[in-house]
C-alpha cells in the first residue's frame, strides 16, 4: 500500500494538560520516514469521518481522555452503529493518558456500552489497540504497546539563582501538594524564594477559582521573613513553561494522591531544563522514583536533593527524546497494522452484530509467559528489606576444575550454595517463588559479574530478559546499575539494537539467564550481543542443555530447544565473530539432573564468552 498515512487526532486546542502532551508526542513522531502524520483537532464524529474521507488514512492515533473527547464513546444502539468510531475500517489506536497497570492489564476503562435488541448488552472495545507512555507497566496484555516519556528539547541558558529558588507548577485541582512544597520549604530554609504558577484549566477549573483560594492557602502559611512568595496563573505554553522551571533552582512536586494513578507530565517538563527534582512518593512520579540518589522527599531533604544536581535524573534524559518516541511509535504502528491485517482477514465481512461479538470476546487476559516461565509472578517492587551491609560483591573461589563454561549440576548447586544464600537475603520474596533447583543459574550469573567487575572502571552492565530475574534485581539492589530490557518490561533484544540511543560495542558486561532458549532466532540473539559489548566485555549467559538432542526430540513446550556441545562450541560461536570462550569448557553431562513437569530431564549449561581487544 503506497499511501503510509497515520491521523493524529486530539481535542481542539484547550488550555489542557492533555492536549500539550498530545501535541508534544505528534511533534516528535510528525518527523517519521515510514509515515505520513497528519495532526487534526476534531471535536465530532461528522468531523472525523469527513477527515477520514479525505486523507484515506491507514490508521488512526486517538490522543484520547473521556473528559476532552467525550463525542468519541458516544453510547449508540445499533441503528446509529453506522456512525460510531467502532465502524472505521482502518487500525486505530488510543493512547491511554491515566494509566496504570490494572488498567493496561483489563483494558477495561475505555469501553463503551452498546445495545442490541433492546435488551442485550455488549461491552464494545473503542480502540483496536492502546498505547500507554508509562515505562514501568508490565507488559501483560497483547494489546496494549507502550513507551518511553517524551521530554521536550531544551537547552537552559539560565544562571543559577543566587537564592535558593523553589519552584512548581499545575493546574489548580484538587492534592497537588502546593501548600506542603510553602511548608517544607520554611522547615529547611530561613531564606529562599518559592515561585508557583497555577493557571485555570479549561477542564476542572475554568474560571481558575482553585487556582486562586490555592495561592491564598499559600500566601497563608508563610512565617518567615526570609521565605518570599510568587505566584502567577497565566497560562504558559511548551516554552513558556520551560522557561519558567528554567529559573529555578530545584523544582518541587509533592503531590498527595493515595491511590495509583497516571504518571505527572510535569515531570517532563521538568526534566527537560536540567535542574535538580524531588518529588512526594505519589505514584504519580513512579517513572524517576527509582533514581539514585533517591529524589523522593520522603528519603532526602530538599537540600540534599538540590546538592546532587541532576545528576541522578540524567539518564532518564538521555533515553526520553523526540528520536526514541519517534522509534517507538514506528514500531508500534508496524506490529499494530499488521495484527490488524490478520484478524481483518480472519473477518472479511462481519455483520454489526458479528463485530461488537467479536469484539466482546476480546479477552485482555495475560500473555503466553514461556518468555520467563521461571520468573513467576512475584515483582522486585516487593522486595523491599534493607540490604545487610555485610554482603559483599566478592566472588566465590572457584578450583582449576571449576571453568566457567560449564553444567549447572548437582556438584554446581553445592559449589554456588554459598551465593544462593545471599541472593536470598538480597531479594528474598522473589527467590521463594523460583524453582529451587534452578535458582543455581541466577547464582551462577549473579557471581560470575562479580567475578569480572574488577576489570571495568564504571562498568555499562546490561541484563537481557531482566523480569524477575534475580541476578539482576540483587545487583541493582547492592548498588550497580544495570540497564534492564525484557519484552515483559520493554523490547525483545532484536527491537533494543536498533533504538536510536542504543550504542553498539559500549557495554561490559552482559547477563542473560535462561532466556537464549526460548527466541526462536537464537542466532539473532548471540550475534546481538557480539555487536553489544565493548571490546574486552564479556557476555555471561546459561541456557537449557541436553547434549545429543535433536529437533523433534521432546522437550518443554516453552523451550524453542535444548542447547548441545556442538550448538556452544560452533553454531552460537560462529554467529559471535569477535567473541571466544573465556576458557576451555567442560560441558560433559551423561546424567542430567533437572526434572521438570515430572517428563523432561536436562540440565543446565553456561556460555560465557569475552570480546577481543581489537
Amino acid at each position: 500500500m503506497n499511501n503510509r498515512t497515520v491521523l493524529f487526532v486530539s481535542h481542539p486546542k484547550k488550555q489542557c494538560g492533555v492536549f500539550e502532551f498530545g501535541k508534544n508526542i505528534y511533534d516528535a513522531i510528525s518527523a517519521s520516514e515510514k509515515y505520513n502524520i497528519v495532526w487534526l483537532e476534531c471535536n465530532s464524529l461528522e468531523q472525523l469521518h469527513e477527515s477520514i474521507k479525505q486523507y484515506g488514512p491507514i490508521a488512526i492515533i486517538y490522543n484520547y481522555h473521556p473528559a476532552t473527547m467525550r463525542w468519541l464513546a458516544t453510547k449508540l444502539g445499533p441503528k446509529l452503529y453506522k456512525n460510531n468510531v467502532r465502524n472505521v475500517e482502518v487500525m486505530q489506536l488510543g493512547i491511554i493518558h491515566e494509566i496504570t497497570q490494572e488498567i493496561a492489564d483489563s483494558a477495561t476503562a475505555y469501553r463503551t456500552e452498546i445495545i442490541l435488541g433492546g435488551s442485550q448488552r455488549l461491552s464494545s472495545v473503542l480502540f483496536d489497540y492502546y498505547v500507554a507512555a508509562d515505562p514501568t507497566l508490565l507488559l501483560r496484555n497483547p494489546f496494549v504497546y507502550k513507551t518511553g516519556r517524551l521530554i521536550p528539547a531544551f537547552e537552559n541558558t539560565s544562571t543559577m539563582p543566587e537564592v535558593t529558588t523553589i519552584g512548581s507548577f499545575g493546574f489548580g485541582t484538587p492534592k497537588k501538594g502546593f501548600e506542603k512544597i510553602v511548608t517544607k520549604v520554611q522547615e529547611e530554609f530561613d531564606e529562599a524564594i518559592i515561585r508557583l504558577n497555577i493557571p485555570a484549566a479549561d477542564f476542572g477549573d475554568p474560571q481558575g477559582e482553585n487556582a486562586r483560594a490555592i495561592a491564598a492557602n499559600c500566601e497563608a502559611l508563610i512565617r518567615k521573613k526570609g521565605i518570599k512568595l510568587y505566584v502567577t496563573h497565566d497560562f504558559l505554553d511548551g516554552q513558556g513553561i520551560l522557561n519558567f522551571l528554567a529559573r529555578n533552582s530545584i523544582n518541587v512536586f509533592l503531590y498527595e494522591d493515595s491511590v495509583v494513578r497516571g504518571l505527572s507530565s510535569a515531570i517532563d517538563n521538568a526534566l527537560a531544563v536540567q535542574r535538580p527534582i524531588a518529588v512526594s512518593n505519589s505514584s504519580m512520579f513512579r517513572h524517576i522514583l527509582r533514581s539514585a540518589p533517591s529524589v523522593s522527599t520522603q528519603k532526602n531533604t530538599l537540600a540534599h536533593i538540590l546538592s546532587e544536581g541532576f545528576e541522578p535524573l540524567k539518564a532518564f534524559l538521555d533515553q526520553w527524546n523526540a528520536a526514541n518516541m519517534k522509534w517507538e511509535y514506528e514500531r508500534i504502528l508496524d506490529s499494530a497494522l499488521k495484527k490488524f491485517s490478520h484478524k481483518e482477514q480472519q473477518q472479511q465481512h462481519p455483520g454489526i452484530a458479528q463485530r461488537l461479538q467479536s469484539q466482546f470476546r476480546r479477552v485482555f487476559s495475560l500473555p503466553d509467559k514461556s518468555f520467563t516461565w521461571l520468573r513467576n509472578t512475584v515483582t522486585a517492587s516487593e522486595d523491599k528489606m534493607e540490604v545487610d551491609e555485610s554482603i559483599s560483591l566478592q566472588p566465590i573461589v572457584l578450583s582449576k576444575d571449576d571453568p566457567l563454561n560449564r553444567i549447572l549440576d548437582n556438584r554446581a548447586r553445592i559449589l554456588y550454595s554459598p551465593v544462593i544464600d545471599k541472593l536470598f537475603k538480597i531479594v528474598p520474596k522473589t527467590m521463594a517463588k523460583k524453582i529451587a533447583e534452578a535458582n543455581v543459574q541466577q547464582a551462577f550469573v549473579f557471581d560470575t559479574v562479580c567475578r569480572f567487575l574488577p576489570e571495568y572502571h564504571q562498568p555499562k552492565i546490561l541484563c537481557v530478559g531482566s523480569y524477575e530475574d534475580t541476578a539482576s534485581m540483587s545487583l541493582i539492589r547492592m548498588g550497580l546499575r544495570v540497564e534492564e530490557i525484557d519484552p515483559m518490561i520493554n523490547y525483545f533484544l532484536q527491537e533494543y539494537i536498533t533504538k536510536p540511543t542504543t550504542q553498539l560495542s559500549s557495554y561490559n558486561i552482559i547477563l542473560s539467564t535462561s532466556v537464549i532458549e526460548h527466541d526462536p532466532n537464537d542466532e539473532s540473539f548471540v550475534r546481538c550481543i557480539n555487536d553489544l559489548l565493548a571490546p574486552g566485555g564479556v557476555a555471561i549467559i546459561t541456557c537449557d542443555y541436553k547434549d545429543g538432542w535433536k529437533p523433534g526430540d521432546a522437550k518443554p513446550s516453552v523451550d524453542e530447544r535444548f542447547y548441545t556441545q556442538h550448538d556452544l562450541k560452533v553454531r552460537l560461536l560462529n554467529s559471535m565473530p569477535d567473541c571466544k570462550l573465556v576458557d576451555t569448557p567442560q560441558w560433559d553431562c551423561p546424567e542430567p539432573d533437572f526434572h521438570y513437569l515430572g517428563k523432561y530431564v536436562y540440565t543446565f549449561a553456561t556460555f560465557v564468552v569475552k570480546k577481543n581487544n581489537n
